[in-house]
């Protein structure tokens, strides 16, 4: 181990990001507890999305799924993205056997995005790419502010409350593009639908969302 590392896990343990238990010797990325026990999807119980041929996630967002991805979108926890997008890469190899040509993400609002230091769609999108021998690329823009998807209601409320808020980046060319789509989460489907416009607007031929966790 190098010493640098050793200094740093003495003055600040590495933690599991899903029940933020100290990880002991030999757990590496998350406790053995939460690998066994954790609320695992099975293969054919894809969720589906307009404008997405399919939307692929590792797991159930619940308990201690629900308490990692707080942890990082709301608490700073940036780090926590090489694990899940690990996860979610594993998820598309296994589960998703069509072409795919690039990996993009949906966006925070700038403001959002400067507020909290960092956008977590796209860490995870970057680390799909890179594990998956894929271009991770920017394809869409944020271009109004929303309330939390989270904090606005029923499926109704969520489908307004993201109408018309993304599109394509101008002057973008996807045609025949065949784009995984990468959220941290799959409530209602509502955001990954509109953003599955945008790039089918662009001329995608084919849209394979991909989160981390999505709601029964």
């Amino acid at each position: 181990m190098r010493p640098v590392k050793l200094l740093l896990d003495l003055l600040y343990p590495p933690k599991c990001p899903f029940c933020g238990r100290v990880l002991e010797r030999g757990e590496e990325g998350w406790c053995a507890a939460c690998q066994r026990d954790l609320p695992w999807t099975e293969p054919g119980e894809g969720k589906t999305v307009e404008g997405c041929a399919l939307c692929l996630s590792p797991l159930w967002y619940k308990d201690g799924v629900r308490d990692g991805v707080r942890r990082y979108k709301f608490g700073g926890g940036r780090g926590h993205a090489a694990l899940f997008g690990e996860l979610m890469a594993q998820c598309l190899q296994d589960r998703w056997d069509g072409p795919v040509d690039l990996v993009a993400w949906v966006p925070l609002h700038p403001k959002r995005k400067k507020k909290r230091g960092y956008d977590q769609a796209e860490l995870l999108a970057r680390r799909v790419g890179e594990l998956s021998g894929l271009p991770a690329e920017p394809a869409l823009e944020k271009i109004r502010a929303t309330a939390v998807q989270s904090q606005a209601g029923e499926n109704e409320a969520r489908r307004a409350n993201v109408q018309g808020a993304y599109r394509a980046l101008p002057g973008l060319d996807l045609t025949g593009k065949r784009v995984v789509l990468v959220d941290d989460v799959a409530t209602s489907g509502a955001t990954l639908a509109q953003c599955a416009a945008a790039l089918r607007e662009a001329g995608a031929e084919t849209v394979v969302g991909l989160t981390l966790a999505r709601a029964r």
